[in-house]
């Protein structure tokens, strides 16, 4: 399988991480994605680079005050008397009748979700190339090739049009879904990520030309609790074009399995000519986020199931954290789409 990927990723890497008010040190850190490169590369699949596109591509699913300011914060940050090293917001509007302010710490609170999305100086660089490792990938689906796996850092689907969140700031599984949609008339995004894709579902939740379909812990008591519930199903003319399937803590292979079977259902009955695939390995009985109890061979079946589509499918990676796991992990999906083909 074709891999897309680049190390300036790397010029991310996020210290700031607040867990039940407690600092701490990122989960989302680069080491995750040389582990998979070394992982792809072991298992024989070829590695290429992604093209430069720039921010067009990530303009096409997010706002331009959004773009403007994840590309200027830090270093307008850096000016602020006593700043830290990394944007970290200390208050969020909850949009409620606001208005949107001129005043960096406003938009920081604003842009930000949350305190797992802290930008370094180099944040921007890193998250616009991993934008491009996805378009890459996407277009070489559009050209022809039947799947290619991009190899995204930082990932994306947390990311609203104008909001970051999650380790995410650019969405890339909704840039890439855009990018298809060039081509394709529908495009279904799948996201098997433990936490729910809530970003994606913002982007397109008002819209019938992608179905966002999301299999994940449920959000009652795991991020992101505010998005992710069943019965979040679209809006508009997006009515019915959104699915989530909430797994209780802890499930493990079968229940997860038997919600893919489900996810495909739809996806069929939607008959878009391309696919997303929001490639989480979190979900993982080893992943230190501990939402549910995947198995190396729950992973393969899944892929291969995905793969029983017969569709052009990107696969992009999401979340996956540090264990001794998340390289063999991709290395079993990755077999499991193959040997579904």
């Amino acid at each position: 399988m074709k891999i897309v990927y680049t190390d300036k990723h790397a010029q991310h890497d996020p210290q700031t991480f607040i867990v039940r008010g407690v600092k701490q040190r990122s989960a989302e850190q680069p080491e995750r994605a040389t582990r998979l490169l070394a992982a792809a590369k072991g298992a024989g699949h070829e590695i290429l680079s992604p093209k430069s596109y720039g921010v067009a591509p990530a303009a096409t699913v997010h706002t331009p005050e959004y773009l403007d300011f994840l590309e200027t914060a830090a270093r307008e940050w850096a000016k602020l008397p006593g700043a830290s090293e990394e944007v970290v917001p200390n208050m969020h509007p909850a949009r409620a009748h606001a208005s949107y302010p001129k005043a960096l710490a406003g938009r920081a609170g604003w842009h930000q979700a949350d305190m797992g999305c802290p930008i370094g100086p180099h944040t921007w660089e890193a998250a616009l190339a991993s934008s491009e490792v996805a378009v890459t990938a996407a277009d070489l689906v559009r050209d022809g090739a039947r799947e290619a796996y991009a190899l995204c850092r930082p990932p994306g689907h947390h990311a609203f049009a104008d909001m970051a969140g999650g380790f995410c700031f650019l969405n890339n599984s909704a840039i890439a879904a855009q990018r298809l949609r060039g081509k394709h008339q529908r495009v279904a995004i799948l996201d098997v990520d433990v936490h729910h894709g809530n970003g994606t579902q913002g982007i397109f939740y008002e819209r019938d030309d992608v179905l966002t379909v999301s299999i994940h812990a449920d959000p009652a008591h795991y991020y992101p609790y505010f998005w992710g519930h069943a019965h979040e199903t679209g809006a508009g003319k997006g009515e019915g074009f959104n699915l989530n399937l909430p797994q209780p803590l802890g499930s493990g292979d079968a229940p997860w399995l038997a919600a893919g079977d489900t996810a495909l259902a739809r996806i069929r009955e939607f008959a878009p000519s391309a696919l997303v695939v929001a490639l989480g390995l979190d979900a993982s009985e080893s992943d230190p986020l501990q939402g549910l109890k995947v198995t190396g061979a729950g992973f393969h079946a899944m892929a291969q199931k995905i793969a029983g589509l017969g569709l052009p499918t990107v696969l992009v990676q999401e979340g996956g954290y540090l264990s001794d796991d998340l390289g063999p992990n991709l290395v079993q999906f990755l077999a499991g789409f193959e040997a579904g083909r």
